[in-house]
Order: C-alpha cells, then sequence, then structure tokens
C-alpha cells in the first residue's frame, strides 16, 4: 500500500514530527511512504522508513499564522505559493497513494487551502482515488466564527473518508476544543496518542541529573531559556541544560551566552538524541506542545510545564492544565514567569519525586495505520 502525508509546520516542528512518526508507523506495516513537508527543514528529526519530499518552504512571521514568510524572511507571494500547489499534484499523481492523510487542514492551515484542495481535487480525479484522512492532535484551537468550522465540516464531506484523532476520547475528546456535529462525530476515528517507543536511557549518560529545558525545534522560547539562566543561579547546585531551537539558534544561544555566569548552565542547539535524554534526567522544563506532553508522560520525569500562549493561542494551556493533575507537574502561565517562579515551581516538583511511567495508550500510530488499511481493503 502506497502512503502519503502531506504537512507543513510554520512556527514549531511538532507537526512534522507527529507525521513522521506516522509514516514510520505505516513503513514499520511494510508499506511504501511519501511524507511531504512544507515547512522548514527540521534534521534533528528521524526519518528512517520514509521518503521525505521538501516543498518550498514557508514559516509563519512569529505567531501570525496568516502572514507566511519564505525561507529567507521574504512574504511568500502568489507566484511562491503557486509553485507549492504545482509541486503538491505532481507529487500525488506521481506517487498515485492508496492512502492520502493531510496533517492538521481542514481544521487549520486555513492560509495554505489553495494548495490542499489543489491537491484533494487531484487526488479525487486519479484513476483509483485513495482513501482520504484527516490527521489531528488531541486539542485544536477553536474556530473563531462558526463559518470556519462550518466550512471545515463541508470540505470533509466533500473529500475525506475519515478523520484520525489522535487522543483518548474518555481523556479528551475532540469536543473540548473543537464543535462536533452529529455528522462530524460518524467521521471521526479516535486512534489513541501516537508517540515513538518510550526512549531508552542515552547510552552516554547525556542529561543525567539535569535540568532539561527545551521549546521545540521553532524559534520561540527565549524569556523560558532567560529566567532558566537567571533561575540557575538562584540553584548552583543543579546542572542545566538549555536546547534552543529554530534557524537562527546560534544567534539565539550568542546572546544567552552574555547571561550566563558560572559553570552550571550548558548553551547548545536542540539534539536528536534529547528523547534518550529525558529518562536519566532530574526534571524537564518546556513548553507543551503534544510531542513534548507525550515523552513527558512516558519518561514520568518532574515537569515544570510552561504553555505557549502568545497570539491567543489556547491549545497547550489546556494540554497542561490536564497534565497538571498529574504529580510532579505544575504549570507556570508565561505572564507569571520569572526567575523566582521558575526556581519555586521546579523545587515543588523536586520534592514530589518522578512518577509511575504510563505504559499504554501510546500505540495510535499503529491504530492509525489499522484504520486506513481497513478503509482501503473494504474497497477492494
Amino acid at each position: 500500500m502506497r502512503t502519503m502525508i502531506v504537512v507543513t509546520h510554520l512556527l514549531g516542528t511538532g507537526h512534522l514530527s507527529r507525521a513522521l512518526t506516522l509514516g514510520r508507523a505505516f513503513a514499520d506495516a511494510g508499506h511504501d511512504v511519501t511524507v511531504a513537508s512544507g515547512g522548514m527543514p527540521a534534521p534533528q528529526l528521524n526519518t528512517d522508513g520514509v521518503s521525505l519530499l521538501a516543498l518550498p518552504p514557508l514559516r509563519s512571521d512569529g505567531t501570525d499564522f496568516t502572514r507566511l514568510l519564505t525561507a529567507d524572511g521574504n512574504i511568500a507571494d502568489a507566484t511562491y505559493l503557486n509553485s507549492r500547489a504545482i509541486a503538491l499534484t505532481e507529487a500525488v499523481r506521481r506517487v498515485n497513494p492508496d492512502v492520502l492523510i493531510t496533517e492538521l487542514y481542514p481544521f487549520g492551515r486555513r492560509s495554505l487551502a489553495d494548495e490542499f484542495l489543489a491537491l484533494l481535487s487531484t487526488a479525487r480525479s486519479l484513476p483509483y482515488r485513495p482513501v482520504v484522512l484527516s490527521s489531528i492532535r488531541d486539542i485544536l484551537a477553536p474556530p473563531s466564527k462558526p463559518a470556519k468550522a462550518a466550512r471545515t465540516e463541508e470540505i470533509i464531506e466533500r473529500f475525506y473518508d475519515g478523520v484520525l484523532v489522535h487522543s483518548d476520547p474518555e481523556i479528551t475528546p475532540l469536543d473540548a476544543s473543537w464543535p462536533v456535529t452529529d455528522n462530524l462525530a460518524g467521521r471521526l476515528f479516535y486512534t489513541g496518542f501516537v508517540a515513538p517507543p518510550a526512549p531508552k536511557p542515552h547510552e552516554k549518560g547525556e542529561g543525567a541529573n539535569e535540568i532539561l529545558v527545551s521549546a521545540g525545534g521553532g524559534s520561540v522560547g527565549q524569556p523560558i531559556f532567560r529566567a532558566a539562566i537567571e533561575a540557575a543561579q538562584k540553584m548552583p547546585n543543579r546542572r542545566w541544560r538549555l536546547l534552543v531551537g529554530g534557524q537562527d539558534a546560534e544567534d539565539r544561544i550568542t546572546e544567552l551566552r552574555r547571561m550566563t555566569h558560572g559553570e552550571n548552565v550548558i548553551l547548545e542547539p536542540v539534539r536528536p538524541d534529547f528523547r534518550q535524554m529525558l529518562p536519566l534526567a532530574a526534571a524537564s522544563v518546556s513548553m507543551c506542545g503534544y510531542n513534548t506532553a507525550m515523552d513527558l508522560l512516558q519518561c514520568a520525569i518532574p515537569a515544570v510545564l510552561i504553555p505557549f500562549d502568545d497570539g491567543k493561542e489556547v491549545e497547550q494551556t489546556l494540554r497542561a492544565n490536564s497534565l497538571a493533575r498529574l504529580p510532579a507537574v505544575d504549570v507556570l502561565p508565561s505572564a507569571k514567569l520569572t526567575r523566582e517562579t521558575l526556581a519555586q515551581a521546579l523545587d515543588r516538583v523536586l520534592h514530589q519525586g518522578p512518577r509511575k511511567p504510563l505504559d499504554g495508550g501510546f500505540d495510535g500510530a499503529r491504530k492509525s495505520v489499522e484504520i486506513a488499511t481497513s478503509l482501503w481493503e473494504a474497497r477492494q
């Protein structure tokens, strides 16, 4: 079976990371997998088993997801956006997938609707129309207007065979963040959470007993890193490692290095073995994206969560507040982030100690493969 997954990450790398996890699950089941990525390159992510097709890249202008920029920071004009649509339609004809999955769209990425609709229309015109699925995380950005939800449902009705919801309905049903009509409910397939296997501790002991501070793979989180450096001065007996993301990581590290005093703070770009460092760490300080939440649940280390809430974003706050019910998890809103509040939150979770890791409910990628395969086989 040939599978094509289309994803564009605009700020961090979480959407691409989840799409690649899904792709590897299809590859492990013996399928040919193409992941078409329309965001900035993210070489730290695992692409084993999949063919990665890089579209002309886009990124958002900070948290303004309607203002799309090229890799060199210019506004993406109509010609540039059209080149992406052409590349996508050519790719779907060439791959001729049995299963086509769009990550987030049509529940998000409305600024890229033209290229997605071109893709979907082309797929529908293929000699053998693929099974078409949308892939969405547990919590979405709620639609700002009823018309947006209605338009989403209209597109699903027209083009899609179903929606893969990467959550457990007993924990986070989709209607916690998105209006679900009876018609939409009939198209939802809950898969459980999508995550790679729980990481094994780093073979070289990297991260042992450290405070790991991260903010994903995008150019965000500088206030978190600054507060961490200042908190490290109040906790000199702890070793801190700050992993900085984004294409401008080296420049941001240079800026942060001017703040450091003493030997207990390590600054470096995001690294591919981050997940292997987590099980050995004393605690984690991070935002609360979907993939980060999965890592923390599997590793069960003490965690301080500082949800990303710029630009009226609410997704991470909803997720973090849900996790805060667990032992050794503390939520610190960005508006209250200081060196004192961070040090206090860390002290609380460190004293509560590690909790028991969750060892089930993370096989959503495998379940997604089963759902897609069943839908495809029903057509044969």
